[in-house]
């Protein structure tokens, strides 16, 4: 099953249309260099974020959780010429990693990368978002999600990574640890919030797509 999952996943890249050379070299150097790489987006699901971003046109995207850069290379791809990505992360190790790469791409005047918690500066926010990509802490994603819901325009996305949590949340929810069962909170409570609709998609480790009504 495994080997059929891994083909399948080969198969949908190749047929998918390419990472630049910069995000090639970035998703390269991530392996080699950084802690826990399979946090990175990735060629597959960063296409996927690149595509949404250019179909909405955003003039605001908000990232929370920037680790080595690759989704806020990707979302910025669909940002307006007057457009703007604020991506916050606590970690100053990547955070530097990440800023070396947005100096070096078409986007260094559109992104700005914040080093702070998320939970800080989201109140500060004062102007609509189009898109969100909440991609930290897991013990806080419904708070994140509550913190830019109000903020986030109608016709505008969030979408949270990792929302499979690598097949835990198909545990029984008594004997799911404590991430597994805040992020199966979270999914269930944004599939009943009547505030969006809602869509989960089984890419990776799972991708919620959220559209604000």
């Amino acid at each position: 099953m495994d080997f059929i999952v891994e083909t399948i996943q080969a198969y949908s890249e190749a047929h998918t249309e390419h990472e630049s050379e910069l995000l090639k070299k970035l998703n390269r150097e991530t392996n080699l260099k950084v802690g826990q790489p399979r946090m990175l987006s990735g060629h597959l699901q960063g296409r996927i974020l690149s595509l949404l971003s250019k179909l909405i046109q955003p003039e605001f995207i908000l990232e929370i959780g920037t680790y080595t850069g690759y989704s806020a290379l990707c979302l910025a791809e669909g940002l307006k010429p007057s457009g703007k990505l604020l991506t916050i992360d606590p970690n100053e190790e990547t955070n530097l990693f990440a800023k070396k790469y947005f100096d070096s791409s078409a986007y260094s005047k559109q992104i700005e990368l914040v080093k702070a918690q998320a939970l800080d500066i989201i109140p500060k926010i004062d102007k609509p978002i189009d898109l969100v990509f909440i991609d930290a802490d897991k013990k806080n994603y419904l708070n994140y999600y509550m913190a830019v819901i109000d903020k986030v325009r109608s016709g505008g996305l969030i979408i949270a990574d990792n929302v499979l949590w690598s097949g835990k949340i198909l545990d029984d929810v008594a004997k799911m640890d404590a991430d597994t069962k805040l992020i199966h909170e979270f999914n269930e409570f944004v599939s009943k919030d009547e505030r969006v609709e809602n869509l989960l998609l089984p890419v990776r480790d799972g991708l919620m797509l959220l559209r604000k009504k």
